[in-house]
């Protein structure tokens, strides 16, 4: 673990020149105040069951050693975002099997267990998404049909609490590269701000390395959290999406999951630029 981190540091001290030159990604999206009353009311609750939760890994409680990473996450997300006047961050990895839609869940959860904050999440991994388990969820529409605007984004989307929505699909969605990169997202997701006022929009993505579904997608969001896994990914991936996300918006950070050694009860690390 040391030695990934050791690395990291180091390739990103190469390049650090550029980072601090570089002109800052717009701010997208409605600086507006949530609405919770009016929109966010509208949207089904769905509760999470104990079970579900206990076997997917997501921590429901903000007590003990297992939210303790998370809310740590939550704060120094939040913190870095707001500095920067960021709405927009997408979660992805450089390859599969990293964590990265569990990683997604929690930080949702531990962003809304702030009274001032209300969160989005939706789901961009079409190809293997993964959600809608993860949380028990079953709807009439998919998140894609959301994204395609065949579909209005209350009739997928549920509340898991007074300020956590999600967006979820319960099946692999075809042409997946193609819809992400069409040209109505961008109102699309500009219309969701403008009538939810989330604090944050999260957007659970597909691994970087494997397809180009997330590149085509960068432009739509104002940060990334990249999730890698302890003794399986490698720190040239590591550094190849980080020059990757680099050459399309900001890097948020890098979270080291699946850590054996880690003092956290679910063995989360987390690095920042």
């Amino acid at each position: 673990m040391e030695r990934i981190q050791a690395a990291i540091a180091k390739a990103r001290a190469e390049r650090q020149g550029t980072h601090d030159t570089a002109a800052p990604h717009p701010v997208l999206g409605n600086a507006g105040q949530h609405d919770i009353s009016g929109h966010w009311e509208a949207l089904p609750r769905h509760p999470l069951d104990p079970k579900v939760a206990e076997h997917n890994r997501i921590v429901q409680s903000g007590q003990g050693g297992e939210s303790a990473a998370f809310d740590l996450m939550r704060t120094r997300t939040l913190k870095m975002m707001q500095e920067n006047g960021w709405k927009r961050l997408a979660i992805t990895s450089p390859t599969a099997g990293c964590g990265k839609s569990t990683v997604a869940i929690n930080l949702g959860l531990s962003l809304t267990r702030r009274d001032d904050v209300s969160t989005i999440l939706i789901e961009a991994d079409m190809r293997r998404p993964s959600l809608a388990d993860k949380l028990g969820i079953r709807r009439n529409y998919l998140a894609a049909d959301v994204l395609r605007g065949a579909a209005p984004f209350a009739d997928n989307a549920c509340r898991i609490s007074d300020r956590f929505a999600v967006s979820t699909n319960d099946r692999p969605v075809p042409n997946s590269s193609d819809l992400l990169q069409a040209p109505q997202v961008g109102e699309i997701l500009r219309q969701i701000e403008q009538s939810y006022a989330p604090t944050l929009m999260i957007f659970d993505m597909p691994p970087l390395l494997v397809n180009d579904d997330t590149i085509g997608f960068l432009n739509h969001v104002d940060c990334v959290m990249l999730v890698a896994a302890a003794e399986q990914t490698s720190i040239k991936q590591v550094d190849e999406s980080e020059r990757e996300i680099a050459s399309h918006t900001n890097v948020l950070g890098v979270v080291l999951n699946k850590c054996k050694f880690s003092g956290g009860t679910y063995g989360y690390g987390y690095d920042y630029y």
